[in-house]
């Protein structure tokens, strides 16, 4: 177990992964205490950071943004003040689904979504190739995404 969570804890976190909607009722009776001391978990769950939030899924093609690219991101330089102004105006833009600091040959890897190819070149146009300190960009188009979870293994 991780960070000293127990069994129950464990189960409350896999539980509220799998429907974040659950009633304090139904997530008592599936781990099998009284809701008070469920509630009580949940309430130090969240209060630790564990838990740090809950949210709804929405699928993007049924909103028409089907297409995921992924754009590796190399800047001109390291230094603090440069990945601090990248990272200020990327947060910016609202196609960006995640943007993460890599190591390795890419500086940055952003998960980018859009509706089509012409719509990815508006947003590599007006936003990307504008972001401060960049030097390359790449981008590679998902095909198809094989699963796409958002529950820790725990």
């Amino acid at each position: 177990m991780r960070h000293d969570l127990d069994r129950t804890d464990v189960a409350i976190l896999n539980l509220l992964q799998g429907d974040g909607r659950i009633s304090n009722a139904d997530l008592a009776e599936a781990v099998h205490l009284s809701p008070s001391a469920t509630l009580r978990r949940v309430r130090r769950l969240e209060e630790t950071g564990i838990i740090d939030r809950y949210v709804m899924l929405i699928d993007p093609a049924r909103i028409g943004l089907p297409t995921s690219v992924f754009v590796e991101i190399s800047l001109s330089s390291q230094r603090e003040k440069v990945l601090d102004k990248f990272e200020a105006k990327v947060v910016e833009i609202p196609e960006v689904m995640s943007c993460h600091l890599m190591a390795g040959q890419a500086d940055y890897l952003l998960h980018v979504v859009c509706a089509d190819v012409a719509d990815y070149e508006r947003i590599h146009r007006s936003h990307l190739a504008q972001l401060p300190g960049v030097a390359t960009l790449r981008s590679n188009f998902a095909i198809r995404t094989v699963p796409n979870s958002t529950h820790y293994a725990l």
